[in-house]
């Protein structure tokens, strides 16, 4: 039978069928609708934020309004293809297709121009529970504090005369701290010795290709995942993952060093309090390679590496930039190299008990880091795990586990199967999760066990676990009434180029539709709620993450103080971005006005009473 596809309706048969169709007022498209409706509102009841979204204040609700209204009007006009043609013209983007969740790489530079930028940028944070120590501060900020830091020398394990030698996979290259100059050495000559010291600045000026800044360029490629590095996703996991190894192992070198340390953990707190983050608890993953200043020995143990981090932290608190950043503090969970043999992961346990014992405030807890597919899976690690809690109990020591888990895309596989061994060895969240939502049964289990996961959408992107924010499982996860914090883990090293999370906050309200700010506000608070400020045994743990702010110990009063920010912060949106709506909505300059005046009493205890209760 021969169908004449391109037959039309004459005039008078649409005429005729248009009235048989329903009307959008119709009773049977009325009741579908509502169906609708109830079935969307039934879903969203079981969010993670829901709780949250519902004990809004009124000045947040406008705000959320507010921002939706920002990030609509910008996936129109900054995030569309019409701006293909403009973008390759002006920068080197030739054949970038601009649309909204686009590869973080590919639209970090647009998206800090935008509106919606200086809304995240401004948003109270909470607290940065996954990131990882040496990745964390600028590179452009960390190399200038190399270069002034006197006595520091450049060595390689052989010439770097030669293009495959300068590859970041070719020669390996550290930095150290050498008394005696070796002036008549250059590392860049085919006849260098092997480890010889070469005084840094005059190695840097005497780069063949462009002397200090090509020297400066060229460190930075070796230290950081570069933007063809990030989407080239067809090279796989493992390749991303060779560079990302090879990047610790220069930034070690460089960190380890006593003035550079002072320097670099004063530039991470001024960057996470600029970013309005107000605590952190950063994994922590050194070997005994710590040197002090005018020293050529590095320490014994890990006593020095402590005191100056448990100086540096205090110090900024008590400074003009501390208080004005209402900064609380660090601490760092002791992580080992998940690879190490027996006798190496035993050793560096029981470095990290020493560390709990000489400096207890500091330690919050262990974990075990490297890629989770090259690494040992924690079934393999569980004699060295039980020997560890063993000995915690026996030095009376609280060390409790943060694990990596679920940082893979296997499914059913020994990386994948790490999440049932974190569950079961009682972490209290976990690092990534990344293939948590494919475990119905893990899932419930991780939200009646009370587990936050600590996210992490720019670095699963750049590590090639998804294509782009789009495509992230987070949502999964929040729509299924899991607990999450987002975190920047790498940020560094990943291309943020800062110790702040505006970046994975932002990518994340861009990208998903059903977050907005007031999932966004949720995350932040999920990190104060399950931020561990203090040493606390399971019981008291369990109890403070579920009394939250209606509690009496420290983890309440910095989600009552938490609260306080985010009305205030609420309100700033208010004031800032909704001139226009207020007129044509009604919501006066007055009541506006009213709201910011109130105490900080009358604020926290508004905070308390829209507490989410006994979840």
């Amino acid at each position: 039978m021969d169908f004449a596809y391109d037959k039309k309706f004459t005039d008078e048969e649409w005429a005729e069928i248009s009235q048989e169709i329903p009307k959008e007022d119709d009773a049977v498209l009325q009741k579908y609708l509502e169906g609708r409706e109830n079935l969307i509102a039934q879903e969203n009841k079981q969010r993670s934020d829901a709780s949250f979204r519902q004990n809004l204040s009124p000045i947040a609700r406008k705000a959320c309004e507010i921002v939706a209204r920002i990030r609509d009007e910008e996936a129109r006009t900054v995030w569309t293809p019409q701006l293909e043609d403009a973008l390759a013209r002006a920068s080197a983007h030739e054949g970038i297709t601009v649309h909204p969740g686009m590869m973080f790489s590919l639209a970090k530079e647009r998206m800090e121009g935008t509106r919606l930028w200086k809304v995240v940028r401004a948003l109270p944070k909470g607290a940065l529970l996954h990131g990882h120590m040496d990745a964390m501060v600028d590179f452009d900020y960390l190399f200038g504090v190399l270069l002034a830091t006197p006595g520091m020398h450049i060595l390689a394990d052989r010439p770097l005369a030669d293009p495959e030698a300068l590859r970041d996979d070719g020669a390996k290259v550290r930095f150290r701290f050498k008394k005696s100059p070796h002036t008549d050495a250059d590392v860049w000559a085919p006849d260098y010795v092997p480890a010889t010291p070469v005084l840094l600045t005059q190695a840097a000026d005497a780069f063949p290709d462009g002397g200090r800044p090509g020297f400066l360029r060229w460190l930075y490629a070796r230290c950081t995942i570069s933007r063809t590095d990030a989407v080239a996703q067809h090279h796989g996991i493992d390749e991303i993952w060779a560079k990302f190894g090879r990047c610790f192992r220069v930034v070690n070198s460089i960190v380890h060093y006593e003035p550079v340390w002072r320097a670099f953990l004063r530039r991470l707190m001024s960057l996470l309090a600029a970013d309005g983050v107000r605590w952190a608890e950063l994994r922590f993953s050194w070997a005994l390679d710590f040197f002090r200043e005018g020293r050529e020995e590095p320490e014994a143990d890990y006593g020095a590496m402590m005191d100056i981090l448990d100086e540096e932290v205090e110090a900024f608190k008590r400074s003009a930039e501390g208080r004005e950043g209402r900064f609380w503090g660090l601490r760092v969970i002791w992580a080992t190299i998940r690879f190490f043999p027996t006798r190496d992961v035993v050793q560096d346990m029981d470095h990290a008990i020493e560390t709990k014992m000489t400096h207890p405030r500091l330690v919050a807890g262990y974990d075990l880091v490297g890629q989770e597919d090259a690494g040992r899976p924690l079934r393999d690690l569980l004699p060295e795990l039980f020997w560890f809690r063993k000995q915690c109990a026996q030095e009376g020591v609280v060390m409790p586990f943060f694990f990596h888990a679920g940082e893979c895309l296997g499914t059913g596989s020994a990386t994948d199967h790490n999440l049932f061994d974190a569950v079961l060895l009682g972490t209290r969240r976990i690092g990534h999760g990344f293939s948590l939502y494919k475990h119905p049964l893990l899932v419930d289990l991780v939200k009646e066990k009370r587990i936050l996961v600590e996210s992490c959408p720019i670095s699963n992107e750049v590590l090639r676990l998804c294509g782009s924010v789009m495509s992230h499982p987070l949502p999964a996860l929040l729509a299924r009434g899991v607990a999450c914090s987002l975190c920047n883990d790498d940020p560094a090293m990943l291309g943020q180029d800062t110790a702040g999370s505006t970046h994975d906050f932002w990518q994340a309200l861009q990208g998903w539709e059903s977050l907005g700010l007031a999932g966004l506000g949720s995350l932040a608070e999920n990190s104060v709620r399950w931020a561990a400020f203090e040493d606390q045994g399971a019981e008291d743990w369990t109890r403070d993450v579920r009394e939250a702010s209606l509690g009496s110990g420290a983890k309440a009063a910095r989600l009552r103080e938490w609260r306080v920010e985010w009305e205030r912060f609420c309100l700033w949106v208010v004031t800032e971005f909704g001139e226009d709506e207020d007129e044509d909505e009604g919501l006066g300059e007055e009541k506006v006005v009213g709201v910011g005046v109130k105490d900080k009493g009358e604020a926290e205890a508004e905070a308390a009473g829209s507490e989410r209760i006994g979840e």
